[in-house]
């Protein structure tokens, strides 16, 4: 009988999946989990499979938040769902060229590179598009969890999604060798939830016909929001970005990224904005 094998590390974007997404929190006070983000990291504890935050911060580019102000929210993250073994943040914005800011993969490759973990050994967790092409330009593996601001063609074309943050924990041990019982889930829990995506149609619209009613019927069992680096020991590395190798939809061609401000803990900036993807 083959060996199971757990993910070498689950990562988690940060608002709108472990919490509640806030646009441009800067205050730890409106820091809310996400429903079953806490038992859904207490499972991957208890197995001790190495966690991770990856996401884009924006909004410390567009100058509506400070490098202290993301430290003092993810310490509150912290203080409510418990450690993580690596936080990974791309401070730049859109137009940056930055290769770090999702869906490019630099925030993968940096947080499993901290870990000492092969990325394509990594489950990423997360609730938009963005987050599962980060995960595919890695080599890792993506579990989409959608909310009511998952883009309708995000869900229909992903290769596997779940209804809340537990379920796409037993599907992200199960894509890597466990099982729903390895990993002390309810007797009889599916070990996955989503169906892989759909081609996309010769409009490129990536939802064929008929996926619309069945994509929208789930967003209506959804709640309204759900949901440098530093390591476990807190240090934060001094290097810069890596070079862009592409521009992968991280900020206009040709541009050169901004100045590295740091790889520091922090979060995805929220889609507020008319629904923008920051």
């Amino acid at each position: 009988m083959t060996a199971r094998r757990l993910p070498a590390a689950v990562l988690f974007d940060r608002d709108g999946t472990l919490v509640r997404d806030v646009p441009y929190n800067g205050d730890p006070a409106r820091v809310v989990p996400a429903p079953g983000a806490r038992q859904a990291v207490s499972l991957l504890r208890a197995l001790g499979v190495p966690l991770g935050v990856i996401s884009n911060q924006s909004g410390v580019a567009r100058g509506l938040l400070t490098l202290a102000q993301v430290d003092r929210v993810n310490a509150r993250v912290e203080r409510l769902l418990g450690r993580f073994d690596v936080w990974a943040v791309c401070p730049h914005g859109p137009d940056d060229g930055c290769p770090c800011r999702k869906p490019a993969p630099g925030l993968v490759l940096t947080a499993a590179r901290t870990l000492g973990v092969d990325p394509e050994e990594c489950v990423v967790i997360g609730d938009i598009g963005g987050d599962m092409d980060a995960a595919a330009a890695a080599g890792a593996s993506g579990v989409l969890v959608p909310t009511r601001a998952t883009r309708l063609e995000e869900v229909a074309r992903a290769a596997c999604w779940a209804p809340d943050l537990p379920a796409a924990v037993r599907i992200a041990l199960a894509r890597r060798g466990g099982g729903a019982g390895d990993a002390g889930g309810p007797a009889g829990a599916p070990a996955t939830v989503g169906a892989p995506g759909p081609a996309r149609t010769a409009s490129g619209s990536g939802i064929p016909p008929g996926a619309g009613a069945r994509v929208r019927a789930v967003r209506k069992t959804l709640p309204a929001t759900v949901g440098g680096v530093r390591s476990r020991a807190g240090a934060v590395p001094s290097a810069p970005h890596p070079a862009p190798t592409g521009n992968r939809g991280t900020g206009a061609p040709g541009r050169a990224p901004a100045p590295p401000a740091g790889l520091r803990p922090g979060s995805r900036a929220p889609r507020s904005q008319g629904g923008g993807r920051s």
